[in-house]
């Protein structure tokens, strides 16, 4: 039958696939959905096929903790009346958001959350040994630093009840909190410009609090090195390593020009530094520190003296702790009680969490995670918003480091088996239209509930996997959400949404229908086996290796747009040959017999995409799942899914399709 399908790339043996983590303060909104949850469970699905799906955890949960959340709370008690305690509010937005990921088709295998059930009980467990490592290995440090509080109101303030602007040279982000901006921007506190409290709206004081920081700017040379590395690797977006390397810059101040008098006048008191003059055309000049502590030394100095001045991206001490009640318990070191984790780190190291509860669930030993995140032969793929690059890219490698020499929980030397880097696949800004959607931004995005009204499960999931945000930031413009009403309600402006969805509903029903049919008309209720046309099966080995490898550099657009053109390829296949045998019964099961061939590799290759109705194909060509799905094929015939009596009989039965039946339905709202 021809020569068998050979892989071109090469598969991990085991994987594990992150989704980020959805704060516990509000529903879903198809960035959330969109941007990270449909890609990553794409992946996973893809690789279960793969690899197998025991050897695949797809993980997510709701973070239970951190500002967000408690603000959220104040306001629902506050504004909405809400009667309950914190955790019942995070548990409410919990299951809210895992009835939308059940709507959405994400498979995950475990969608707990920090402080929610098994999950957080080990969750609590690894922080443990997380932080106890980090601190034996001598890279925590406890720093007394100032906390914004706020005098009416008698409290300290977490970092989403202050607002003010970024101080990163050349951020212009207006939502800037305690200590980050909207955009990831780390600084000091009292670096922040015209804090106000969203308790009072006063002006908070500055007052000292003790906390535990990693030394992240110790480990400049190894992400640089880590940076090269990335750069190197030709499947690495370019937006990963770009962005990491931002955060690389040696610890610079910039001065406004006009201070520039009163900056001479104490120029001498300050740590060595080096002056850069302003560029043509730049409204400051450069003074470049060569440590963390001498900039933040001068930066004393220069704020005592009333100079304005704005701090460039660098790497700073990384919080560990912080002083709200809500949060993950810190272990007691050198006597040290009662701090919480902030929820950044541990949100990190999440995913190992919920890896161990997996395998907890399974029956497996504890060590087994072990074989997921330190085997050679294993993966961690992680799906995240490019906003987030600073965690993921930054802290987490040099976290990951840090446990070295040691290990976690005492059962492995990280010298031996050090748990590996993941690979980051950090999508571009889903745009609501024209502008960056955000929940607690003026630009209010539909949720995934709200977007379901009006579309179906599949059309979303496959316009989202086309968008390309590997690329670039990208309009997703929903045109029953269009502003303009003549718009909306013009049917001649088309609904860019549907486009992909276009190609299930017409093409690709057309061709699975078709084939079901014409087995019940002309060959009994059976497609004929044997070897399809030599042809198609080359064009389907081709297909196959180039879906492989866009699936190895997750190129989720691209294998869309592969998608397109086979799927179309194949419809076009049976229409013509369908046409030109005519009556003769033996040439319409020669087409029958190609045609159900690559109606079963389009489902086998759209399956991570739109599993519903591809699985509904399988069921009525009456496989079993994991063999259709499997990719241990020769792919050269519908012979490798039969038993050896139907291969012998020269037949395999298929179940009876009703008539008019849709494997990829429209949304009853489009019919108009």
């Amino acid at each position: 039958m021809g020569a068998s399908y050979a892989s071109p790339v090469a598969w991990p043996a085991r994987a594990v696939v992150t989704a980020g983590m959805p704060y516990g303060n509000k529903p879903l909104h198809f960035g959330h959905i969109g941007g990270v949850f449909v890609p990553a469970d794409a992946y996973a699905r893809f690789l279960r096929d793969r690899i197998g799906a025991d050897a695949v955890r797809f993980v997510s949960g709701t973070d239970c903790y951190g500002s967000p959340i408690n603000e959220g709370f104040r306001r629902a008690v506050e504004q909405d009346g809400f009667t309950g305690t914190i955790a019942d509010y995070v548990m409410a937005n919990h299951e809210r958001q895992a009835a939308t990921l059940e709507a959405f088709n994400v498979s995950l295998d475990i969608f707990e959350g920090s402080g929610i059930g098994a999950a957080g009980e080990v969750h609590q467990q690894v922080t443990d040994a997380f932080i106890e490592r980090l601190h034996a290995n001598g890279w925590l440090k406890l720093d007394s630093t100032l906390q914004f509080y706020d005098v009416q109101a008698g409290t300290f303030l977490n970092g989403r009840q202050v607002q003010g602007r970024c101080p990163v040279q050349g951020c212009k982000s207006s939502q800037a909190y305690a200590d980050e901006c909207e955009l990831g921007h780390q600084y000091a506190p009292a670096d922040l410009i015209a804090p106000h409290s969203t308790l009072t709206g006063d002006v908070p004081e500055m007052r000292p609090v003790e906390n535990w920081y990693f030394d992240l700017p110790a480990f400049a040379g190894f992400l640089r090195g880590y940076v090269d590395g990335l750069r190197d690797d030709p499947e690495v977006r370019p937006l990963v390593p770009q962005t990491i390397a931002e955060f690389l810059a040696p610890p610079v101040i910039f001065i406004k020009n006009d201070q520039r008098e009163a900056y001479e006048a104490l120029a001498a008191s300050l740590p060595p530094y080096e002056l850069r003059e302003p560029e043509k055309g730049k409204q400051s000049f450069e003074v470049e520190f060569g440590t963390i502590d001498e900039r933040d030394e001068a930066r004393a100095v220069l704020a005592q003296a009333g100079i304005r001045f704005r701090t460039g991206k660098t790497l700073v001490p990384f919080r560990i702790t912080g002083n709200i009640e809500w949060g993950v318990k810190a272990p007691v070191i050198d006597g040290v009680e009662g701090l919480t984790v902030w929820c950044w780190p541990e949100s990190l190291w999440a995913p190992i969490s919920f890896t161990i509860a997996v395998n907890d669930e399974r029956g497996l030993p504890r060590e087994a995670w072990l074989d997921f995140w330190c085997s050679d032969d294993a993966k961690v793929y992680q799906f995240i918003g490019q906003d987030n690059l600073y965690f993921y890219g930054v802290a987490q490698p040099a976290l990951w480091q840090g446990l070295q020499p040691g290990g976690l929980f005492g059962t492995v030397d990280c010298a031996e088996r050090p748990l590996r880097q993941t690979r980051l696949v950090a999508n571009h800004h889903v745009l609501f239209g024209k502008a960056k959607a955000s929940s607690s931004g003026a630009v209010k995005p539909p949720t995934g509930e709200q977007l379901l009204e009006h579309y179906t499960v599949e059309q979303l999931r496959a316009h989202f996997l086309a968008l390309g945000l590997d690329q670039k930031s990208v309009g997703f413009s929903p045109k029953p959400f269009e502003a303009d009403e003549a718009k909306r309600n013009d049917p001649r402006v088309s609904d860019p949404v549907l486009k992909e969805g276009a190609l299930l509903t017409n093409v690709f029903n057309r061709l699975a229908r078709s084939v079901l049919y014409e087995a019940a008309k002309t060959c009994g209720g059976c497609v004929p086996l044997g070897a399809p046309d030599a042809a198609a099966v080359q064009r389907t080995h081709e297909a196959l290796a180039e879906y492989e490898r866009l699936m190895h550099k997750v190129e989720l657009h691209s294998v869309m747009s592969l998608m397109d053109e086979f799927i179309r390829y194949a419809q076009k296949l049976w229409a013509d040959g369908i046409k030109d045998a005519g009556g003769d019964e033996a040439a319409r099961a020669a087409v029958l017999r190609t045609s159900a061939y690559l109606l079963w590799a389009c489902a086998l290759m759209m399956h991570p995409i739109v599993p519903a109705g591809c699985e509904l194909i399988c069921e009525y060509l009456d496989f079993e799942p994991e063999r259709f799905f499997g990719w241990g094929h020769g792919f050269c015939a519908l012979d490798e899914l039969c038993d050896a009596d139907e291969v012998v009989a020269g037949s395999h039965a298929v179940q009876e399709l009703p008539p008019r039946f849709d494997f990829f339905e429209k949304h009853p709202s489009q019919f108009k």
